[in-house]
């Protein structure tokens, strides 16, 4: 996918890219392969691929769910920015907390930022697990989005306590997705959560699956989740 063909698909599906807003993601490709060298961030480097498989990707999340209002918005595990980068550059009013285990991934998000000056975006060096249960934190985002970070039943325990209810939990997933969901059926209602929706599509070019689940918090989470970290891993909610 080339740059011409990223806009012209994304003003398909009603995403118009300024000519800033072009200059950003050239930007973000350049400081994503820069920092690539030195740690590793992506194993996808070619510009056409990472337009499609990272950018175009993440921007998907935009055709099934509206991010034209002012939402406060948290990405767990996002290593190297996605979904919620592209998301902000496309939707500069989002206020987007990142959070990640790995400070490396933090170093170099906050110098993305910088450098893309990009406003109202925080970035937290942490486990899911505790993050959830801080009290700044938990039942505060109107949407959490992660991006094939876990199976269903480990993620909804990860990013439901942070979601406020009435909001949304947002996974990106490739195939197996339906498996997934029917697996992590139980813990997606333990921790306050419902199905809303399920849409699948394929990635233009190489056609492969791709699924955006959206879950809608029904009711607050119990205070025992998350458990400690490592445990939602080792002991899912099944």
């Amino acid at each position: 996918m080339n740059v011409e063909q990223f806009q012209q698909l994304l003003n398909e599906k009603g995403i118009s890219l300024s000519r800033n807003q072009l200059e950003q993601f050239e930007l973000y490709f350049q400081t994503l392969v820069e920092w690539n060298e030195k740690m590793n961030l992506t194993a996808i480097t070619e510009k056409d691929e990472v337009y499609l498989k990272h950018f175009f990707d993440s921007i998907s999340a935009a055709f099934y769910f509206d991010f034209s209002k002012p939402l406060k918005i948290c990405d767990v595990g996002a290593g190297a920015g996605f979904p919620s980068i592209p998301l902000k550059i496309c939707f500069p009013h989002l206020s987007v907390s990142i959070v990640d285990s790995l400070n490396k991934r933090i170093s170099f998000l906050e110098h993305l930022a910088k450098i893309l000056k990009l406003e109202n975006v925080h970035f937290y060096h942490d486990r899911a697990e505790t993050f959830g249960q801080n009290i700044k934190h938990r039942e505060n985002y109107d949407v959490v989005t992660a991006r094939a970070v876990a199976r269903m039943s480990v993620l909804s325990e990860l990013c439901l306590p942070l979601v406020k209810p009435g909001g949304f939990f947002i996974a990106m997933k490739a195939a197996n997705a339906k498996d997934e969901l029917t697996a992590g059926k139980k813990a997606i209602s333990t921790l306050g959560g419902k199905l809303e929706k399920i849409d699948s599509f394929l990635l233009p070019y190489e056609e492969s699956e791709r699924n955006i689940i959206t879950i809608k918090k029904i009711k607050s989470t119990p205070k025992k989740y998350p458990r400690k970290p490592g445990t939602p891993n080792k002991i899912p909610i099944e």
